[in-house]
């Protein structure tokens, strides 16, 4: 008890000062505005939707019309995504290795789909395709419709897409430079061989993570779609445009559904990315 009576008084003044030591205002700034900006909103949602039940879940989420724009949103953006990962990787090589006139003009529109609002990319696309367009004219005489269709979809998504791969090539092209290929063809190999066993390899983790990157930006986009698109379920319905029809139909429990179907999804692709990321980085290091 004596020993107790001797102990130094509780100070106060100390202890929010040795708090305030370890106490980092970036690190506060920072989780508070991921809260508010990020993890706050998808955690309401997926408390809203878990809300419903298991039961009323699965049923919401699997209706025909939701399975539907689910399946066409994915294979179209799949789709879109493998020839990008062609025509990106052809234009990303004409733009590094070749110089011509009108070079730096034509690298600055690839960046244009980046800058132009969606609605606005989605007037340039309805405009162009369709059927007296400047490109669509040309397909209207063999009854094929661009716009408001699904082949009008699948465009908008190449358009959308395309800069995610060309601009991840070309660093990886630029650092490569072109000795590798000089030393392939004087050992004697082809064009073909240099190609596949020279060139691609190292960039193939490139070429993932943009296509990735391309494909995740197709299934989450709404502005240029909806506009190109007709809209109509079980033909080219995208899944934001369900879940904007939803909400004017006051099912705020269908949108919500679908919305943390989308979530999910795209925390699944955020997964992938990050993977494609990490083997390319290891596959750099060796």
């Amino acid at each position: 008890m004596i020993s107790s009576l001797k102990q130094p008084p509780f100070n106060y003044r100390e202890t929010i000062k040795n708090i305030l030591r370890k106490f980092s205002i970036p690190w506060a700034v920072t989780i508070i505005f991921l809260a508010v900006i990020l993890i706050i909103p998808m955690m309401a949602l997926i408390l809203e939707s878990a809300s419903l039940g298991w039961e009323n879940f699965w049923q919401e989420a699997t209706a025909e019309v939701a399975v539907a724009s689910y399946i066409f949103t994915f294979g179209t953006a799949l789709v879109a995504s493998l020839i990008n990962a062609v025509m990106g990787t052809l234009t990303a090589w004409v733009l590094v290795r070749y110089d011509f006139w009108g070079k730096k003009i034509i690298d600055a529109t690839i960046d244009i789909p980046f800058a132009l609002p969606t609605t606005v990319a989605g007037l340039v696309l309805a405009t162009v395709y369709s059927e007296d367009g400047w490109i669509g004219q040309f397909f209207t005489p063999f009854g094929i419709q661009i716009t408001f269709s699904p082949l009008g979809v699948f465009v908008a998504m190449l358009f959308i897409a395309l800069p995610f791969v060309v601009r991840t090539l070309q660093p990886v092209l630029q650092e490569m430079g072109s000795e590798i290929e000089e030393v392939s063809w004087s050992l004697g190999a082809s064009d073909w061989q240099t190609f596949r066993l020279v060139i691609l390899p190292p960039l193939i983790p490139a070429i993932s993570a943009g296509v990735a990157l391309g494909f995740s930006r197709a299934v989450g986009s709404y502005g240029t779609i909806v506009i190109v698109a007709s809209n109509i379920p079980f033909r080219d319905l995208i899944p934001p445009v369900l879940v904007l029809q939803k909400l004017e139909q006051y099912d705020y429990v269908g949108a919500t559904v679908i919305g943390a179907v989308l979530l999910f999804i795209s925390l699944v692709l955020l997964l992938i990315i990050n993977l494609l990321q990490q083997w390319g980085k290891r596959y750099a290091d060796n």
